[in-house]
């Protein structure tokens, strides 16, 4: 029964072939022909399909032998002769390795968590399976699995122990016996639905995750989308998910955090970041659910819940760190996505500085407002206060409409081209602001971090290019300046009704460049004064994905303002510089980024309860000191609403709730505060 099984798992009917076959040959057909910059199939194209598929099968070591690892690279050079046959062949011998070993490895550990574990003995786990070699044997195997086993028993010990020590009532508090047993037993709740949920992988999932690895080779961003991926991608919650307000990914055994919805629950809160990886779900008050190799659908299910309801999320961060953050349900508030505006000072400084936030892009197309109509609104009543220079915040903003940002720039430029979009092997399509007049001509600030992107770059890097404005941020923006579009391939593959819908595919079909010439893609906008952040010392955004688009320049086009002159550059910098090496803050979040590179570096853990103990406490002790890190008031800050914004603001209790959470954010941020003595120095050097 169970190899009748088997084989109908991996031997699909005939009609299955044929639509596997039809998929892949549409597939290449859109890549090779419409994509970007199409790559060619080679050898070496077929090396790195095999590596990157091989980690897609088993990234973690948990269950092939380097013998089958062996016996699979006989395909590592034939993988693209085999796509232009369209073969299956690869797929279908590896899928079939696959579920073998799967079997095996848990054979394997049904054995080993019915055994005793020696939390004594001194064992060490390397937890990057790139640094990790495939098992040899059965025994090896065997030495990988009970290492698994015991790390993930030390650690919920480890957090027992910790919880019981916050025990009042004595009548609860268990054994030291009873807490391991406990613990053995969570394990194997964990790993009996990690196994269940690997055997419901189905053939069709597995062939869509050999399909992404092939699309990922032209571009991170390039991936095929199945009927039922692509409804739920245009569905409200496709990419936002009701609840908490974020879009999530599958990413090898977990789900990624893409983007975070200005207004939503998980913006407000501020502790769920982009890139970050969730691990674990659990409801307030019900037990922790593991979702390594859980569908997304599922796990979208277990995160949606009643507004005002609780789910904690348990979260992998970029530097390796293990986080339970907290999110209350709530609807997302549109408004909160809207530019806003305020007037900054500081103490025996500066004073009448225009300040405004703008978390997103959006446009009359998102069915809402224009957010370059909106900011000149906020420019004109910023104007009647007489402000001194204006701060523009793209912090966080992820992009958007690209005609907003062609008007927004040309609010403060006269006119002329604002962005190159070049196609492939065409010439390259200038789009312009060719509205001559200019809303604000004064002193201009525009903050920038490593998650602004896409449009956010392409202002940034225009008013650097014009010499408008002086970009003040972290290392560099995100590097995203590559256009995306959806592609049918039901329209690529005439007749064969009987096994269609096919999907889509989503591919790089456009890029952005400069006007002067010089691409944001990959190297993103680097600013002209550079803030320490918490990503300093690491690789952070397109940099970090293996196969994203290079850098390149065209020529550039004519590009002149006469609007405002900006300052001598290098004498800000010197002048920011010099506070940035005085300034407390600042240096405390310079050793916090140094923290972070160590703790993504360091990726193998002691699983002895002792010596797991100690790790765990050092490394919380090292995080207590930046524990309040820009959570207290800037001392001198000032920030007042406009008071021709206070009868809106004052009309609804929500909406003051949502003014007195901004207020805060604003007198606690340093960044803010160092942009102002910037703009006080703009204003004295000229």
């Amino acid at each position: 029964m169970s190899v009748a099984v088997l084989v109908a798992a991996f031997y699909p009917r005939v009609d299955m072939v044929e639509k596997e076959k039809t998929i892949l040959n549409a597939l290449l057909t859109v890549m090779n022909h419409i994509h970007f910059e199409p790559r060619t199939l080679d050898d070496k194209f077929s090396k790195e399909a095999f590596d990157d598929y091989l980690t897609q099968m088993d990234g973690s070591k948990r269950f092939l032998f380097q013998s089958e690892v062996d016996q699979l690279k006989q395909y590592q050079l034939q993988i693209d002769d085999q796509l232009n046959e369209n073969s299956l062949e690869f797929f279908d011998k590896s899928s079939t390795i696959l579920l073998r070993a799967i079997d095996r490895s848990q054979a394997i550990y049904e054995q080993l968590i019915k055994e005793d574990f020696n939390l004594k003995e001194n064992e060490m786990l390397q937890l990057d399976g790139e640094k990790l070699d495939f098992p040899k044997n059965a025994a090896d195997l065997e030495k990988n699995w009970h290492k698994n086993i015991k790390y993930y028993i030390v650690d919920k010990v480890y957090r027992k122990l910790e919880q019981q020590e916050k025990e009042k009532d004595e009548s609860k508090k268990k054994s030291f016996e009873e807490l391991v047993e406990k613990a053995q037993a969570d394990t194997k709740e964990l790993f009996d639905g990690w196994f269940k949920r690997i055997k419901e992988i189905r053939r069709s999932d597995r062939f869509e995750i050999y399909l992404n690895t092939i699309t990922q080779l032209f571009d991170p961003h390039s991936s095929y989308f199945s009927p039922k991926e692509k409804q739920d991608f245009d569905m409200e919650m496709g990419g936002r998910l009701e609840g908490i307000g974020a879009r999530l990914q599958q990413t090898d055994d977990f789900i990624k955090v893409v983007s975070i919805m200005p207004g939503g629950p998980a913006w407000k809160g501020k502790a769920l970041e982009v890139d970050d990886l969730i691990t674990a779900v659990t409801q307030e008050g019900e037990e922790t659910v593991d979702i390594q190799n859980m569908r997304i659908d599922d796990v979208v299910l277990l995160i949606r819940g009643k507004k005002g309801t609780k789910v904690i999320l348990t979260i992998k961060k970029k530097d390796g760190t293990i986080k339970d953050i907290e999110i209350i349900r709530d609807e997302i508030i549109l408004d909160a996505a809207f530019a806003t505006s305020a007037v900054l000072g500081l103490e025996n400084q500066i004073d009448k500085v225009g300040y405004i936030k703008l978390p997103t892009f959006y446009s009359t197309f998102d069915g809402g407002n224009s957010c370059a109509e909106d900011v000149k609104k906020e420019i004109n009543k910023l104007k009647d206060q007489n402000v001194k220079g204006i701060i523009l915040d793209l912090r966080f903003n992820g992009g958007g409409s690209l005609q907003d940002v062609i008007k927004m720039s040309g609010l403060f430029i006269k006119e002329g081209p604002i962005v190159q979009v070049k196609a492939k092997e065409k010439a390259p399509l200038v789009y312009e602001d060719d509205d001559p007049g200019v809303v604000y001509q004064g002193p201009l600030i525009v903050m920038v971090n490593n998650i602004s992107a896409s449009a956010s770059e392409i202002l940034a890097a225009a008013l650097q290019d014009y010499k408008r404005a002086v970009i003040v941020g972290s290392s560099s923006t995100y590097g995203k300046a590559t256009v995306q579009q959806f592609i049918d391939l039901d329209r690529v593959i005439r007749g064969r009704e009987e096994i269609k819908p096919l999907g889509q595919v989503k591919l790089t079909l456009q890029k952005f460049f400069r006007v002067n010439g010089g691409s944001n893609q990959l190297n993103g906008v680097i600013p002209d004064i550079i803030l320490p952040d918490q990503y300093a010392f690491i690789e952070i955004g397109e940099r970090e994905n293996e196969h994203a688009l290079s850098w390149s320049e065209i020529d550039p086009v004519p590009h002149e303002q006469d609007v405002y002159q900006l300052p001598d550059l290098k004498a800000l910098q010197l002048k920011s510089k010099a506070r940035i090496t005085q300034d407390e803050d600042f240096q405390l979040i310079k050793e916090n980024a140094l923290l972070f590179k160590k703790n993504r570096e360091e990726t193998e853990v002691p699983i002895a309860l002792e010596n797991y103990t100690d790790f765990m406490e050092a490394k919380e002790q090292e995080a207590k000191k930046f524990e309040n890190l820009l959570k207290d008031p800037v001392p001198g800050l000032i920030a007042k609403n406009l008071e021709i914004d206070l009868a809106h603001i004052n009309a609804d209790s929500s909406r003051i709730g949502r003014n007195e959470d901004w207020m805060k954010q604003i007198h606690r941020d340093v960044y803010l505060e160092e942009s102002l003595l910037i703009m006080q120095d703009m204003l004295e050097e000229q």
